[in-house]
């Protein structure tokens, strides 16, 4: 779906498939509340961090704008998390740590050897708006 410039008319990507209609759009969510957010000093503070919450399984971190970061969504199970989900496009973050790391590396290792991954999420709007976001909030 498409908004025209200055217009509240939208267009929407429609492929006729026989009798049937496949209708394609994209509705980006519009607002993420965070519950909760931890500043890590280091982004070896940050990994290993995740590699504890983890429980050893692997988990990686997002990386965009400087900030890497991991979050816990709050799953969309309950009818009412699921309705604000759908009709306003809100999504609740439990959790979110962040630590800054101004160039990207696809792996970080701390000093007791745990390894883990970072995604180069610069390409994901979304990602990138909560980095700039991050980036404005005091450290602790």
């Amino acid at each position: 779906m498409t908004k025209l410039k200055g217009s509240a008319i939208y267009i929407q990507a429609v492929i006729v498939m026989g009798e049937n209609e496949l209708v394609v759009k994209y509705e980006p969510f519009k607002e993420i509340i965070v519950m909760e957010k931890d500043y890590f000093a280091t982004p070896d503070d940050i990994a290993r961090f995740a590699s504890i919450v983890a429980g050893g399984k692997a988990l990686g971190l997002y990386w965009a704008e400087g900030v890497v970061f991991l979050y816990f969504p709050l799953p969309a199970s309950t009818e009412t998390t699921a309705k604000l989900l759908v009709e306003r496009g809100r999504v609740y973050w439990t959790f979110l740590g962040y630590s800054f790391m101004p160039k990207y590396q696809a792996v970080i290792e701390t000093k007791e050897k745990m390894i883990v991954p970072v995604v180069d999420m610069t390409s994901n709007a979304l990602i990138k708006e909560v980095a700039l976001w991050l980036k404005t909030q005091k450290q602790a």
